[in-house]
């Protein structure tokens, strides 16, 4: 390691006022060795009572915080599949597939825009950036409610697209620079099940928002007016609290704040603060495995945005009615939060990754083949539990696969940068989605529900797949250096230097 890059720990607190990118010399600590006694002034050895201390207050000012930005980010999204069950496309004349249109419009700048603008918020910090964005996709939802026409409403969904395209792998990358990697897919679970709950939530409210009646404003529209309008309060609320870094966090003393930054040196980043180099950040896909990730992250996409954006008409299927459909898309969504936080806090505390996100493939490609191969009107308790399967798994695959390419990322920029292609590829494949789940083929979507499981099926494969090579990998490596290394018992700095280095080991 460049000497003038390492640094104490009496002088870490100094160097991070004047604003330097810190590495800690690897050699205080070895990761994934035991964490006995605090004493700052020995070899970076940490307390867990302190370690936990610091954990403990993180997450009661970081999760619940992120947690309702993302719920407004839900909801800002997918409200769309609710304002049509109150007759939106009727009453802006919608024709022929222009909804589902509108549905894919969303993700063209969604996924243009994600890559730079997640780059300038690696520049220029994410606690800055994520109010900002968050800002602009509640003006978009604000101007939704104003529009009289298919062409007004498309153009709102494109600036809506360009604002949310960046917010979750922001988040992601976010969360990397306070958590160790083994801290971080239960962090991600809590902050994502808010996805599930806005879903649980936008029934309920649709629910209620729907019984207002007025002769000039359509339930839809009021529904347009509430979400977003708390979605600008709420972009304020992020602005004042959310910390720029570990050390901007003032609710920690001086020398947690310094164990903290410790901490993610040895687990996570293995130069913190690290200056951006596009260049060197796009380094990060010139391994095949990335790659695979990618394509995972598509594959995982289809039943995610399916669920997300038809679970409505899929109920609906049911007999219900437009009432009904709503309040009965509350419990799958629910139940949906409550399995992903079980895979990603037992993810957690196995370390490991991918069987996890195996058996979050597994639950909806089973209930969407089970709602595809029954008669739903004479089975309606069986295809209400396919639901329930549905959302079970779509959520967790998301979470611990970019809690496991980040694992497996030290180097800050490259790990911003991966994160920021592989997020959007999954939410891009909603024009997959939004373009299966077609009127011609209502009530039924037969087309649909095969494309989906196929889908959910092959990021099943690719996952076993790809976890069972690295395993092997990882056992190729200690065999030829006749070695028994763990991924916990190399560095950052080595682990930083990716799978060119003989030492590195595969997060599983």
């Amino acid at each position: 390691m460049d000497p003038e890059k390492a640094v104490s720990n009496s002088n870490i607190v100094q160097e991070k006022k004047e604003l330097e990118p810190v590495a800690i010399d690897t050699a205080v600590g070895t990761i994934g060795e035991p964490l006995e006694f605090v004493n700052t002034n020995t070899a970076g050895i940490i307390d867990p009572a302190v370690e936990r201390a610091i954990c403990r207050k993180l997450d009661l000012r970081l999760l619940p915080l992120l947690a309702m930005m993302y719920l407004f980010n839900s909801l800002d999204k997918s409200n769309l599949g609710n304002a049509k069950t109150d007759g939106m496309t009727t009453q802006l004349h919608f024709v022929g597939n222009q909804y589902n249109i509108l549905l894919s419009v969303f993700y063209i700048p969604y996924v243009l825009c994600a890559f730079p603008v997640t780059m300038i918020g690696k520049r220029l910090g994410p606690a800055n950036v994520l109010p900002v964005l968050m800002f602009g996709f509640g003006v978009m939802s604000l101007l939704a409610a104003a529009c009289t026409n298919w062409g007004g409403l498309m153009t709102v969904r494109w600036f809506l697209g360009t604002f949310e395209g960046a917010f979750f792998p922001l988040v992601i990358y976010y969360l990397t620079t306070f958590y160790r990697r083994g801290e971080l897919a239960r962090r991600l679970g809590v902050f994502y099940a808010a996805s599930n709950i806005a879903s649980a939530f936008s029934g309920l409210l649709a629910f209620g928002v729907f019984q207002i009646k007025h002769s000039r404003v359509a339930g839809w529209q009021y529904l347009f007016l509430i979400e977003g309008a708390a979605t600008v309060v709420m972009s304020s609320v992020a602005f004042i609290f959310l910390p720029r870094d570990i050390f901007g966090c003032k609710f920690l003393t001086a020398e947690q704040r310094e164990i903290g930054l410790l901490r993610i040196q040895r687990d996570s980043s293995s130069v913190v603060n690290e200056k951006l180099d596009i260049r060197k950040a796009l380094k990060v896909f010139s391994h095949p495995v990335a790659v695979v990730w990618v394509l995972i992250e598509m594959c995982l996409g289809v039943p995610l945005q399916s669920v997300s954006l038809f679970l409505p008409q899929i109920v609906a299927r049911l007999g219900y009615s437009t009432v009904k459909t709503n309040l009965y898309t509350v419990a799958p969504n629910i139940v949906g939060a409550c399995v992903l936080l079980i895979l990603a806090f037992s993810s957690d505390f196995t370390r490991l990754r991918f069987p996890f996100i195996a058996i979050g493939f597994a639950f909806p490609v089973i209930g969407f083949i089970i709602y595809a191969s029954i008669d739903v009107l004479h089975s309606i308790g069986v295809a209400y539990f396919a639901c329930f399967l549905m959302t079970a798994g779509t959520a967790a695959p998301s979470v611990l696969l970019s809690t496991w390419y980040n694992n497996n990322t030290p180097a800050e920029s490259r790990r911003a940068a991966l994160t920021a292609v592989g997020v959007p590829m999954a939410n891009v494949m909603g024009l997959v989605s939004s373009n299966i789940f077609l009127d011609k083929d209502a009530p039924v979507y037969l087309p649909a529900l095969a494309t989906t499981a196929a889908f959910g099926g092959l990021g099943l494969v690719l996952t076993v797949g790809l976890g069972l090579w690295m395993i092997a990998d990882n056992k190729r490596r200690n065999n030829r250096a006749g070695v028994n290394l763990r991924v916990q018992d190399v560095s950052t700095e080595i682990l930083s230097e990716g799978p060119a280095h003989p030492s590195y080991r595969w997060f599983l």
